[in-house]
């Protein structure tokens, strides 16, 4: 079985990804690691074991991230993943940390703003770069398609 070549992806969405794959590693272990330091920053949490889980999705993010763009693999599928994850996470930051959670979140929403800013930057980049290619030709008989002129 042949390998199949896939292109690199750009120097700025492999660097995002990496970047990004760092914090939501670090920051998804760190509950799990040690909940105390994490809520003696963030606050106290009622479910330590929802705390865990939600770390650990985020780390596991982090890691398919981290593994991408040190491989230079970063696909429009996952560029997808990491800004919808952070756009997921500024939403949640911004709609409950006035009153329900510790306002240390919103220094984790400008973060998270940053992520989403850099992925939709390196989408327009995209955009603007693509080719547009012409429809492929129509044929309307097995002649045509043979080049026999009809």
């Amino acid at each position: 079985m042949e390998a199949i070549e896939q292109p690199r992806s750009e120097p700025l969405a492999s660097g995002l990804s990496v970047t990004q794959g760092i914090f939501y590693v670090a920051t998804g272990v760190w509950p799990i690691v040690h909940l105390r330091s994490f809520e003696a920053v963030t606050g106290p949490k009622l479910e330590g074991w929802l705390v865990k889980t939600v770390g650990a999705l985020i780390a596991v993010v982090g890691g398919t991230l981290l593994a991408a763009g040190l491989r230079r693999r970063v696909t429009p599928e996952l560029m997808q993943l990491a800004a919808g994850s952070a756009a997921s996470l500024t939403a949640v930051d911004i709609r409950y940390s006035p009153q329900r959670i510790s306002p240390v979140y919103l220094l984790d929403a400008l973060v998270e703003g940053a992520l989403v800013t850099g992925w939709c930057v390196i989408a327009a980049r995209s955009w603007k770069r693509r080719s547009i290619r012409p429809p492929p030709p129509q044929y309307t008989s097995p002649e045509d398609a043979a080049g026999f002129p009809t």
